[in-house]
């Protein structure tokens, strides 16, 4: 048991926690008791006292999987539960021993949340427990938690309103400035809702004063996205989502959850993606789903930072002026001044960079301005791209930018990188996050994720002024032209308007996108971000390769969409040949609008496969479409 000041400064980490990053939970408890061999006939909340070891252990699996909060093994601990199975009398040992148990997993890094749920049957009017009767049971059991230590309440799987509200309130009585989740069990048949909809759980609940409005169980990951929607349209309130691993099925008398880990994190980057604070699963969620999940979150939001760039306040005067960007590189002194092209460079996956060498080659023989090289696309191990600018650099004349993302290294690495590249030369730096390497060839492979692009647009500004990652004076100002990437398509549209302005803010000085096919989305995107300071923005154009490729860019690769009408235009080309032309074609339109945009300052072109040729294939149709 923790005094008043440990609790109270717990209580606040909490708040300041969910304030300032994405918070993953873990995952289910039941289903995960259930897998490791205790039958459903035992009452689980007993465990706590006679199988410690087992709950402990999955505990440290949640732990261990990089989960924020650890949740205690008290969803059935109330009296009215524990009646069933004769165990009423055990009600304090029971709670205690859950608090106990989670506090010894979680440390002194994760918070610890007291699970209440439900009670077996329903409050009056629709059913026989009074709400007098519902306060008192909930009250009970809060006050044994939070006298237990507790961090923070998460009132689960809900599904009458009358009987949640007796709970807020029931913790409201004994701790008026506890934590509270309060999450909603939603059950939807076809167009409707059995119960509450998300609309009047949010307008209801919002009154109430929690601190987390959600959702969990009853759902998979897909309607559990829906429902958090909805509920974020109407409430304020930060927003949880802990859906079930899809639906149970019933194999060899075992009820089994069969969703992938790799789908379970998919879907907690969009809860986050569409605005969710707090992420985690229900029934069927295991340790290795939230193990995923962690990975995939880090891409999106990272939010274990040890470290942020900063500029302390002695340093700040010591601070140098920025060099012009002009004359920083001569990339730099080409920003809007002309209608510059830089194509993306395939970094070879052995040792042989001749390939990328002398595409380069051809394309600044055609008057191509740029390469730019990425840094382990699709978390795909190919050569440094740093090694690879060095080649190029040293064999043709021709603007070098390199992709430097932050899933690799921490911010020490990044620092000695940043300025070993600019000792050899390398100014010009696209900051991107990078994807998690899950994507990847080596799955296992662990993320870093130290910063994500906006703080490190802001540490390459830091440098250009001669100040370290951490604040302290380096003696001179580097030469970095800045670059960051956006998304026109991505959905929510306002979130990426949201993350451009930051990195605009942190110091990017042009911008790349990711590929555009809907001229109404990139429009749409340029309008939204004219109220912005103007920066040099390059407009990405990927040549569909075939029908095949279209469609699989449009349904697998999240944030691309490809229209409609083009991709019928794709399965319109009977062979592969004609379908490769039409898709040049398609790219050579898109160039063509961009350059009549006075919001575009280039392009920035992928070549298909890694054939340069078929670059300057786009450049020449463009130049010769009679229309558009």
């Amino acid at each position: 048991m923790r005094g008043l000041q440990g609790i109270e400064s717990m209580t606040n980490a909490f708040r300041e926690a969910l304030a300032n990053r994405v918070l993953l939970a873990d995952g289910a408890m039941g289903t995960e008791i259930y897998r490791r061999g205790v039958f459903i006939n035992r009452c689980y909340d007993e465990l706590n006292l006679s199988r410690p070891d087992l709950v402990g252990a999955i505990h440290s699996d949640y732990a261990s999987a990089g989960a924020d909060i650890i949740t205690t093994n008290t969803y059935g601990a109330e009296r009215i539960r524990l009646a069933q199975h004769g165990l009423e009398d055990r009600l304090m040992e029971i709670n205690q021993a859950a608090v106990k148990i989670a506090r010894e997993a979680a440390g002194t890094s994760r918070f610890v949340a007291g699970s209440i749920g439900p009670l077996p049957l329903k409050v009056q009017p629709t059913g026989p427990i009074s709400p007098a009767s519902a306060r008192e049971t909930y009250t009970e059991q809060a006050s044994i938690l939070i006298d237990s230590g507790i961090d923070l309440l998460v009132l689960e799987t809900f599904r009458q309103l009358s009987m949640l509200k007796e709970a807020v309130e029931a913790a409201r009585s004994i701790d008026a400035d506890i934590p509270i989740l309060a999450s909603f069990a939603f059950k939807p048949v076809r167009h409707y809702f059995v119960g509450p909809t998300p609309e009047d759980v949010a307008r209801e609940v919002g009154t109430w004063g929690v601190d987390v409005l959600g959702t969990n169980c009853v759902n998979g990951p897909q309607v559990t996205l829906e429902i958090a929607e909805r509920l974020g349209s109407t409430s304020q309130i930060p927003l949880s989502a802990m859906p079930n691993a899809g639906t149970p099925e019933l194999v060899d008398g075992r009820t089994l959850y069969l969703a992938s880990p790799e789908y379970m994190a998919e879907y907690a980057r969009r809860f986050v993606q569409n605005g969710v604070q707090v992420v985690g699963g229900c029934c069927g969620t295991t340790p290795e789903m939230i193990r995923e999940m962690r990975s995939f979150l880090q891409s999106v939001e990272p939010g274990r930072r040890r470290v942020q760039v900063q500029v302390q306040t002695e340093a700040q005067a010591k601070a140098l002026e920025p060099i012009p960007t002009a004359e920083r590189s001569r990339w730099g002194s080409r920003l809007g001044k002309e209608f510059a092209i830089s194509v993306e460079l395939d970094a070879p996956r052995g040792l042989d960079p001749k390939r990328p060498v002398e595409g380069s080659r051809l394309l600044a023989e055609a008057g191509i301005q740029a390469v730019n090289i990425a840094d382990g696309p699709r978390a795909t191990a190919r050569m440094s791209a740093l090694a690879l600018a060095m080649r190029v650099r040293e064999e043709v004349d021709i603007d070098v930018i390199v992709h430097y993302c932050c899933r690799d290294r921490n911010i020490l690495g990044m620092q000695m990188d940043l300025l070993g590249a600019h000792a050899l030369g390398i100014h010009n730096i696209l900051c991107v996050t990078g994807d998690p390497p899950k994507m990847g060839n080596y799955p296992d492979a662990t993320a870093v994720f130290d910063l994500d692009s906006v703080e490190l647009v802001r540490g390459v500004a830091q440098l250009n002024r001669g100040i370290d990652f951490g604040g302290d004076p380096i003696g001179e100002q580097t030469r970095f032209v800045i670059g960051c990437g956006n998304n026109p398509g991505f959905e929510p549209l306002d979130k990426e308007v949201d993350k451009f302005r930051r990195k605009l803010e942190a110091g990017a000085e042009f911008a790349f996108s990711q590929p555009a096919y809907d001229p109404s989305l990139l429009e749409n995107f340029l309008a939204q971000i004219s109220r912005f300071p103007r920066i040099p923005f390059f407009v990405g154009i990927l040549p569909l390769a075939s029908a095949r490729n279209a469609d699989f860019l449009h349904n697998e690769v999240p944030g691309m969409q490809i229209p409609a009408e083009v991709r019928a235009r794709m399965h319109s080309a009977s062979t592969r040949e004609e379908q490769r032309a039409e898709g040049l074609r398609i790219a050579a339109e898109t160039l063509r609008h961009a350059r009549s945009l006075d919001q575009v300052d280039g392009a920035y072109i992928f070549p298909p496969f890694g054939r340069y040729s078929a670059v300057l294939d786009v450049l020449n149709l463009s130049e010769n479409l009679t229309t558009v």
